[in-house]
């Protein structure tokens, strides 16, 4: 099995374990078949991006203890799906990314000139 790249061409960093985050729940963003929201960009959360993301349908603060979520706050790391992170950066309240930790899927929906302007 080929390591995963990051946008940057160089081995998938660990975005965050603390919430444990990636569609595998192994801290890293990466994705394959079964995800079907590539969760592949590492973001650093703010108050305005769970704000608006909750008013999209996808509430990421409140804790969901039967999946033993503890809900995200601001500045917390978390791997979000590569078009809600487009949708949000186009609505003006597009989360900080850290591009060693973001999976090199993210440019097929965002250029790697967007992630880098909004880059850690």
């Amino acid at each position: 099995m080929t390591q995963a790249k990051n946008v940057l061409g160089k081995p998938l960093e660990v975005c965050c374990t603390s919430p444990m985050t990636g569609f595998y729940r192994d801290g890293l963003c990466s994705t394959g078949a079964g995800d079907v929201g590539v969760h592949v960009v590492c973001a650093q959360v703010t108050e305005e991006f769970l704000a608006f993301t909750k008013s999209r349908g996808n509430d990421l603060s409140t804790p969901v203890p039967a999946f033993d979520f503890p809900g995200l706050k601001p500045g917390d790391r978390w791997c979000l799906c590569a078009s809600r992170w487009k949708e949000a950066l186009d609505a003006g309240v597009a989360p900080p990314v850290v591009l060693s930790a973001t999976h090199a899927a993210a440019v097929e929906y965002v250029s790697l000139n967007e992630l880098k302007q909004h880059a850690l």
